[in-house]
């Protein structure tokens, strides 16, 4: 009888277990201190950024002839969680930079645009932007009303992006855009539009709930041309393309969001330590070391489940089901423990003056983005065989 294929295992290699540790003291000791008056500032720290493309991040999950760290998506992931631990918007930055900026390059490039685009991104030297939201679109991905005409010598663009993240920063090297290019609207191709191209425009922002560090913009194009070279894969295949972006982009979004929940049990375990109430410090009080002990289990369950995602997705598996768990579980449980930390912290949860009440500020945009926590149902109850 054949031996079974063997199963996934959550121990780490040595060198994640190196990766792990560089990145929490990093995220402790350069980003922790300053993170709170770059929220107050709404203002994404570059060179901070820079920082962590010298410690290579920006290329954690891209081979090294194309200018990576020739790591895996795991080795993002674990990044992505202990900046998330102390600083949600940073960790967007670089979720967004590599997941949705650099990967569609990597993914469905030719080797001439991997050769020219990639490497400055993979160096974190330049940033770029994933372009499908559209205001009228939201969660039907493919409701465009983007739209690209061939005139000759150029495509040109003309349309509307919103929510677009890393677009608008003085690294910003260009947005990757969806577009109908046929009069039936289900062919859409992708594009890659550079920053300062005429015709595309750059919004200024919002005035955000949370992730306030990071940039966040909307984006518009009139007459915005670009040679037939910056199509990026299939004519015909670009919401396909897109929609596989976004279904590895579940898996770091779930990372982000345990980064969330940990950092939420870090600054509590230390707190009800310190604060005392009725004559002994407040973890001595169950109400308060059950909210603790639950926080603490959520983020246990949800790393093991994006990294069992990860692990499919290495393996060459499917993955489309788990990525949608590992980021409804997360992100519902991410809410949850930011409600339940500011609860620990009484007053002082309500101010941004602690962790937590930043921690409050961001975790709800993360049942939104890449896929609300209602497209993850969908697609589990879809994987399940379930009727449309």
């Amino acid at each position: 009888m054949d031996s079974a294929a063997p199963g996934p295992s959550f121990a780490l290699t040595d060198e994640q277990a190196e990766l792990q540790r560089v990145v929490r003291q990093f995220a402790r000791e350069r980003v922790a201190p300053r993170a709170e008056a770059f929220n107050a500032r709404a203002e994404l720290p570059l060179d901070l950024v820079g920082e962590m493309g010298q410690m290579g991040l920006f290329g954690l999950p891209f081979p090294e002839e194309v200018g990576g760290s020739g790591g895996t998506y795991l080795d993002l992931c674990l990044a992505l969680e202990e900046i998330g631990r102390v600083d949600q918007s940073l960790g967007i930055t670089l979720e967004a930079a590599v997941g949705l900026g650099a990967m569609p390059i990597y993914r469905f490039g030719s080797d001439e645009q991997r050769e020219r685009w990639l490497p400055p991104l993979a160096r974190g030297e330049q940033l770029a932007g994933f372009g499908l939201t559209e205001p009228g679109g939201g969660s039907d991905a493919g409701a465009l009303r983007t739209r690209a005409r061939w005139d000759g010598d150029a495509w040109v663009i003309d349309g509307s992006k919103q929510f677009i993240t890393n677009v608008g920063t003085d690294v910003s090297a260009f947005v990757t855009v969806a577009a109908v290019t046929a009069d039936d609207p289900r062919e859409i191709t992708n594009f890659v539009v550079p920053t300062g191209t005429p015709g595309y425009v750059v919004g200024q922002g919002y005035r955000k709930v949370g992730w306030h560090a990071s940039d966040t913009r909307d984006l518009a194009f009139s007459d915005c041309g670009v040679p037939a070279d910056h199509q990026l894969g299939e004519q015909g295949r670009g919401l396909a393309n897109f929609l596989s972006i976004l279904s590895e982009g579940r898996i770091a979004i779930a990372a982000l969001a345990v980064g969330l929940i940990q950092g939420c049990v870090d600054e509590c375990v230390r707190y009800a330590q310190e604060r005392e109430a009725f004559g002994k410090p407040i973890g001595a009080h169950q109400a308060v070391a059950f909210k603790i002990a639950d926080m603490e289990a959520a983020a246990q369950l949800a790393r093991n489940q994006y990294r069992y995602a990860c692990w499919l997705l290495a393996t060459g598996q499917r993955f489309t089901r788990e990525a949608a768990i590992a980021k409804l579980h997360a992100t519902e449980q991410a809410v949850a423990a930011a409600r339940e930390a500011c609860q620990v912290f009484g007053g002082y949860g309500f101010t941004t003056e602690y962790a937590v009440g930043r921690f409050y500020q961001d975790a709800k945009i993360l049942e939104i983005g890449e896929g609300t926590s209602e497209v993850q149902r969908m697609l589990i109850a879809r994987d399940l065989g379930l009727p449309r």
